[in-house]
C-alpha cells in the first residue's frame, strides 16, 4: 500500500499538463454542445421555424457527434491521436464561424452537423490519449479530467450565453459590430477551438500508438519525458505482449467477435455508454424549464438555475476525481446507480401528483420542493459517478490495437442514445411525465446490476492488465 501511495503522490508535472491539454477537447465538447441553449428562441424567431424543425436543428449536432465518434477511431488508429485532435479543432472552428454567420435554417443545420463531427472526435480522442499517457495509479483521476472539462465547457457556454444576452438586452438584439447576440454565442466557440488547435501542436504522440506503429524509439522518448521515474522497459514490454496476444488471438485489431458480431468487451463499452444516457441526464440540461416552472420559478430564472446546476456538476466531478483512484471504479458506479434510481423514482412520484398538462403543470404542496431536491440529487449522483467514470473505463478496458476504434464505436452509441432521449422526451413527457421518469429510474436500476455482474475493478492496473479482465474464459489470454 505504501508504494502505491508514494506513486500516487508523485504525479509528474508533465503528465498533469498533458492530461489537462488533452482534456481541452472535452471543454470544447461541453461548450459546443450546450452553447445552442441560449440561442434557441432567437434562432426560431429569426428563421420562423416550427417546433419540429427547431428541435431537429438542436438535435442534429448529436447525429454529427455519433458520426464523428465513429470516424475518430479510424483516424486515430491510422494517423495518430494528435492529427485527430487537430482535425477536431478545425471542425470546431469551421462550425463556430458557419453557425455565427448562417443565413438560413438549412446551412445552420449543416454547420451544427459539422460541429457535431468535432464533438464526436473530441469525445473519443481525449479519453484515449489521457489514459495512454497516464501512470496506472493516477490514471483514474487524470482520465476523469475529461468529464471535468466537459462540465466546465457546459458552464462556460451557459455563462457566455447569459452574458451576451444580458449585455445586448436580449439574444435577438444587435451587439458588437451590429451582429445579433445569439450569433456571438456561436462565434465565441472559435476562441477555444483555436486554443485546442494550438495545444494539439505542443503534445507528443501517444506512446502506445507509436509502439503499434513500430516506432519504439520514439515511444521510449515519450515515456522517459512524461514519467522518468517509471519503468519504461516494463511499459514497452507490456504493450508488445498485448499486441502479440492480439495477433495470436487472430483479431489483429478487428472489433469482430462471437458476441453478436463484436468482441464481448466492445459490447460492455457500448452498454456502459448507452446506460449513461438512458438514465436521462440530458433531460435535466436540455428540458429543465418545465421542471423549474412546475416548482414555482419564473421562466426568466431558468438560465440562472441551469448555470447553478452546471456549477454543481463541476463540483461533484471534482469529488469523483478525488476518490476514483482511492476507492475504485465499481463502488462509485454502484453508489451512483443507487442515488440515480432513488432520485428518479422520487421525481416520478412527485410528477404523478401534478395538475395541468403539457408545459402548463403545477406540483402542489410539498411535491414541488421534493421534485427540485430529487433533480439535484440526480445530478449529483450522476456527476460524481457515471458522468466521469464511464469515460475512465472506456479509456482503459479495450486492447491497445482496437482502443481508438472501440472507443469510437462506444462513443457513437452514446451519442445515438443521447439523440434518442433528446428527441423522445417531449413526446413521452406529453403522454406521461411520471412514466417517463420511472423509465429513467428503471435504467438507473439496470445500471447497478450491469456493473455488479459485468464490470470488474480496474483500479491500480496497467492498461494491458486491465484489458485482460474483460477477455472471455478459454481465450489465449487466460
Amino acid at each position: 500500500m505504501s508504494t502505491d501511495k508514494q506513486t500516487t503522490a508523485k504525479i509528474p508535472k508533465r503528465v498533469i499538463w498533458l492530461a489537462l491539454a488533452g482534456a481541452v477537447g472535452g471543454f470544447l465538447f461541453g461548450f459546443d454542445s450546450s452553447v445552442v441553449n441560449g440561442a434557441v428562441d432567437a434562432m426560431k424567431d429569426e428563421f420562423a421555424l416550427s417546433e419540429a424543425v427547431t428541435g431537429f436543428a438542436v438535435a442534429v449536432a448529436l447525429l454529427g457527434c455519433a458520426a464523428g465518434a465513429y470516424m475518430a477511431g479510424k483516424v486515430a488508429d491510422r494517423y495518430g491521436r494528435i492529427p485527430a485532435m487537430k482535425l477536431g479543432a478545425l471542425l470546431f472552428l469551421i462550425s463556430a464561424i458557419g453557425t455565427g454567420f448562417c443565413f438560413s435554417v438549412w446551412d445552420l443545420i449543416f454547420w451544427r452537423l459539422v460541429g457535431g463531427l468535432g464533438i464526436g472526435l473530441a469525445s473519443v480522442i481525449a479519453p484515449a490519449y489521457i489514459s495512454e499517457i497516464s501512470p496506472r495509479h493516477v490514471r483514474g483521476r487524470l482520465a476523469s479530467l475529461q468529464q471535468l472539462a466537459i462540465t466546465t465547457g457546459i458552464f462556460a457556454a451557459l455563462l457566455s450565453d447569459a452574458l451576451f444576452a444580458t449585455s445586448a438586452g436580449g439574444a435577438h438584439q444587435a451587439f458588437w459590430l451590429g451582429i445579433e447576440a445569439w450569433r456571438w454565442m456561436f462565434l465565441a466557440a472559435a476562441v477555444p477551438a483555436v486554443l485546442y488547435g494550438v495545444v494539439a501542436y505542443t503534445l507528443p504522440e501517444s506512446p502506445r500508438f507509436l509502439v503499434v506503429q513500430g516506432k519504439e524509439d520514439l515511444a521510449r522518448k515519450v515515456f522517459d519525458s512524461i514519467a522518468p521515474d517509471e519503468d519504461t522497459d516494463r511499459h514497452l514490454r507490456e504493450i508488445r505482449e498485448a499486441i502479440e496476444e492480439d495477433q495470436l488471438a487472430g483479431r489483429k485489431g478487428s472489433l469482430r467477435g462471437k458476441a453478436f458480431g463484436l468482441q464481448a468487451v466492445v459490447w460492455i463499452g457500448i452498454t456502459l455508454s448507452v446506460l449513461q444516457q438512458f438514465v436521462g441526464i440530458n433531460v435535466i440540461f436540455y428540458y429543465s424549464t418545465t421542471l423549474w416552472k412546475a416548482v414555482g420559478f419564473q421562466e426568466k430564472d431558468s438560465l440562472t438555475i441551469s448555470v447553478a446546476t452546471s456549477i454543481t456538476n463541476i463540483l461533484v466531478t471534482l469529488v469523483a476525481i478525488a476518490l476514483v483512484d482511492r476507492i475504485g471504479r465499481r463502488p462509485i458506479l454502484l453508489a451512483g446507480s443507487i442515488g440515480m434510481a432513488v432520485s428518479l423514482g422520487a421525481m416520478a412520484l412527485a410528477f404523478a401528483s401534478a395538475t395541468g398538462s403539457g408545459s402548463d403543470i403545477t406540483l402542489p404542496g410539498a411535491w414541488g420542493p421534493l421534485a427540485l431536491v430529487a433533480a439535484n440529487v440526480f445530478v449529483i449522483s450522476f456527476g460524481a459517478s457515471w458522468g466521469p467514470l464511464v469515460w475512465v473505463l472506456l479509456g482503459e478496458i479495450f486492447p491497445a490495437r482496437i482502443r481508438a476504434r472501440a472507443l469510437g464505436l462506444a462513443a457513437a452509441a452514446q451519442w445515438i442514445a443521447n439523440f434518442a432521449i433528446t428527441l423522445s422526451f417531449p413526446v413521452m413527457a406529453a403522454g406521461s411525465l411520471p412514466l417517463t421518469y420511472a423509465m429513467y429510474a428503471l435504467f438507473a436500476a439496470l445500471s447497478f446490476f450491469f456493473v455488479m455482474y459485468k464490470v470488474p475493478e480496474t483500479n491500480g492496473m496497467s492498461l494491458e492488465q486491465a484489458e485482460t479482465l474483460f477477455v472471455p474464459k478459454g481465450s489465449v489470454k487466460v
